[in-house]
């Protein structure tokens, strides 16, 4: 167990972010799935903007890798582009 104050402090912090972090993967891997069981390539292109715009703040918070955000958009445009 920690003995200092800041030690303990640290431990509730990275908690919190860990839970955060959680949940902004889960909702980016929910909307992914949503765009993938699309079957209207309208529909489709209009959702793929944000959920693009989603992996992009990811990685950027390093939440996600920069090269699997990557290869989950180019993924993404190739499924969408062959609907």
């Amino acid at each position: 167990m920690a003995n200092h104050k800041s030690a303990l402090k640290r431990i509730r912090r990275n908690e919190a972010v860990r839970l955060r972090n959680k949940y902004y993967h889960k909702t980016m891997r929910n909307a992914l799935k949503a765009l993938r069981l699309e079957t209207d390539k309208k529909a489709a292109q209009e959702q793929l903007p944000s959920v693009i715009s989603m992996i992009d703040k990811l990685a950027k918070k390093n939440i996600i890798h920069s090269n699997k955000a990557s290869n989950l958009k180019s993924k993404l445009t190739k499924h969408i582009a062959a609907l």
